[in-house]
């Protein structure tokens, strides 16, 4: 009995302490927050992650009386600001907007300036896209998902495609396309999907897969070409363009999700109480409609969910990456 007692004694105290540390994190996640949080956003202007960010950063900031500070981080395939986000204090008032892309550029970066999972802690997939839109200036002789392939083949490495960097989501959803089409595109990469699309308009990029937000008006205008989607259905907005597969290229789908991320460190009550405002956000019609008029399915996962997608992209992307011999 005399050698149970000290260790029960130890554990009584170490009981005492969580659960000391725990209301200690609920009454701060109460008062949370009482000044203005940055979100990050590690791609310059424009594209997904700048109307997830800008949209969802106004509304919440509604909702908890403090303002939502937009600060676009571009470079290095969006690497540059994501390690902000890992190396700023945890102390709740940093916020990372990012794309499935996080979980994709460890299989392209070995050498990443963070762990992109150890270094980071998970409040929602915010949504997921109902796919990119495969577009091509309107010189390219290509009409149709068919005569792009046929043109790639008759031509390899003549044509060029864009992205927002090396192991972006959208290299990977158009080097996929390279993969299962046998054709070799030459990739263009950039610091963020503005500057890309930007050249697309401009005819210095001859195809481009470009987020739904990005293209939908200047595939309207007729500036872009569109050809298909790469999701499994096609998009309610662009009702007459087929999923890539329907159009001919068999098995191919590609589309991704968006989410909220913390430093390490952050308390869960933190996270808890910032997911319940992406809840609300999305219980508002008009941001809810703004959403999906963009191609965007509201989530509002919870972190254990979005812990386990990661994990996922992790493992499919490592596949892919060794397919694709990079």
């Amino acid at each position: 009995m005399l050698y149970f007692k000290p260790r029960f004694f130890s554990f009584v105290i170490l009981l005492a302490c969580a659960s000391s540390e725990g209301m200690a994190q609920q009454r701060q996640a109460k008062d949370y927050p009482t000044k203005q949080i940055r979100l990050v956003l590690p791609y310059a202007p424009g594209g997904g992650i700048d109307f997830v960010g800008h949209v969802l950063g106004q509304k919440i900031a509604l909702s908890i009386g403090q303002n939502m500070f937009v600060d676009n981080r571009g470079g290095a395939s969006g690497t540059i600001g994501t390690d902000v986000v890992a190396k700023a204090p945890p102390d709740g008032y940093t916020i990372l907007v990012s794309s499935s892309g996080h979980a994709s550029l460890p299989s392209f970066y070995k050498n990443l300036p963070y762990d992109a999972v150890k270094d980071f802690t998970p409040i929602t997939i915010v949504a997921r896209s109902v796919g990119f839109v495969l577009v091509v200036h309107p010189s390219v002789p290509a009409q149709s998902v068919k005569q792009l392939v046929a043109l790639a083949k008759a031509q390899p490495g003549r044509l060029n495609f864009g992205s927002p960097g090396v192991g972006t989501v959208i290299h990977l959803a158009t080097e996929a396309f390279n993969m299962l089409a046998d054709t070799r595109m030459t990739h263009v990469p950039y610091k963020g999907t503005g500057p890309a699309i930007i050249d697309a308009i401009g005819g210095r990029l001859d195809v481009f897969i470009s987020p739904a937000t990005s293209a939908l008006e200047r595939v309207r205008s007729g500036k872009l070409r569109p050809l298909g989607i790469t999701a499994t259905v096609r998009w309610k907005e662009l009702e007459d363009v087929p999923t890539i597969a329907e159009a001919g290229l068999a098995g191919y789908k590609y589309d991704v999700w968006y989410g909220l991320w913390y430093p390490a460190g952050v308390p869960s009550d933190y996270a808890h109480r910032m997911r319940l405002e992406v809840i609300k956000a999305f219980e508002d019609t008009e941001i809810r409609s703004r959403f999906i008029e963009q191609g965007f399915v509201p989530v509002a996962s919870t972190p254990q969910e979005m812990s386990k997608a990661v994990l996922e992209e992790f493992e499919f992307h490592r596949r892919l990456s060794k397919r694709m011999a990079f």
